[in-house]
């Protein structure tokens, strides 16, 4: 009899509800693609929306869940797919460090973690491309000419998930062209320290300075979900708030408008079938380790 398998797809998590039906929806989409079961669930938060908000089913964390399904399966096999887009601290220290734990409470279980959305050695053209889609969306429906376009992500304490921001940024800005006036990047926020000044500018650094501080201007959100940074009244959407009154007071006008998320986007379930199925065919490997980090398995 072969083990029992599921592929788990998880995100960071959120308090609002938007960002657990959008992974419930892509988990759907996803295994349909796949052919095999995909559960969402989150690393933390998202517990803490009320069940009624989700179609009557509570959200599931990634350690619970997986405790759960390892217990009712000894000898399972389990893929952790991560909706992430670079290799985050969630991905290099948290999920290692709980998966430590299970797999001394479930001896016999094997689980692999695949690598995020970019991988330091590909070119995230896909990416790109849905980023651009956002933008061109977003400015057919306000009947801009030229805009300038500000990719904005939410900061990080490791450079190498900045260098995911950048590289995107430049991607985006070739395949928009002369499509629009001016491209750059930003950050939501970012800790203090010289250590950290690998996530400036700042978003509201970069809308208080030309030539993005005046004249129509799109925020290119690349952040997967809506939640209390990028989905409506949320973080973001305060900073461009703050900046256009700032502009007015200044005698500048300026005005912004966000993109939406991307995890609702069909083209997102390529490039996560891409991570999946090298991951899968190497949890079945005759000499597959128990623990594959990161796309190392």
């Amino acid at each position: 009899m072969s083990a029992a398998f599921t592929c788990f797809l998880f995100d960071n998590g959120s308090f609002r509800p938007e960002a657990t039906l959008m992974l419930r929806a892509l988990a759907g989409r996803l295994e349909a693609r796949l052919g095999y079961e995909v559960r969402a669930v989150s690393l933390l938060h998202s517990t803490r929306v009320p069940a009624e908000s989700l179609g009557g089913r509570k959200a599931e964390l990634l350690e619970p869940a997986l405790d759960a399904w390892f217990t009712a399966n000894p000898e399972g096999r389990a893929l952790l797919l991560p909706l992430f887009f670079g290799a985050s601290g969630a991905l290099v220290d948290y999920v290692p460090e709980r998966m430590v734990s299970l797999h001394a409470r479930h001896p016999g279980v094997r689980t692999v973690l695949a690598a995020p959305l970019v991988r330091p050695d590909e070119t995230p053209e896909g990416l790109a491309v849905i980023l651009a889609d956002r933008v061109r969306a977003r400015v057919a429906e306000l009947g801009w000419l030229r805009p300038k376009v500000v990719l904005c992500d939410h900061g990080t304490p490791l450079a190498t998930v900045s260098a995911v921001r950048d590289q995107l940024g430049r991607l985006l800005a070739a395949e928009l062209g002369e499509e629009v006036m001016a491209s750059a990047v930003a950050s939501m926020e970012r800790k203090e320290g010289d250590a950290y000044a690998f996530n400036e500018p700042l978003l509201a650094t970069r809308l208080s300075s030309p030539p993005f501080s005046e004249g129509e201007v799109v925020v290119a959100l690349q952040f997967l979900s809506p939640g209390r940074h990028a989905g409506p009244g949320g973080d973001v959407a305060t900073i461009c708030e703050a900046a256009e009154a700032k502009a007015a007071e200044e005698g500048r006008s300026l005005h912004t408008a966000m993109t939406a998320p991307i995890a609702d986007d069909v083209r997102l379930v390529e490039l996560l079938a891409r991570r999946a199925e090298p991951a899968r065919a190497a949890l079945f490997a005759p000499d597959g380790t128990r623990w594959g980090n990161l796309g190392v398995f």
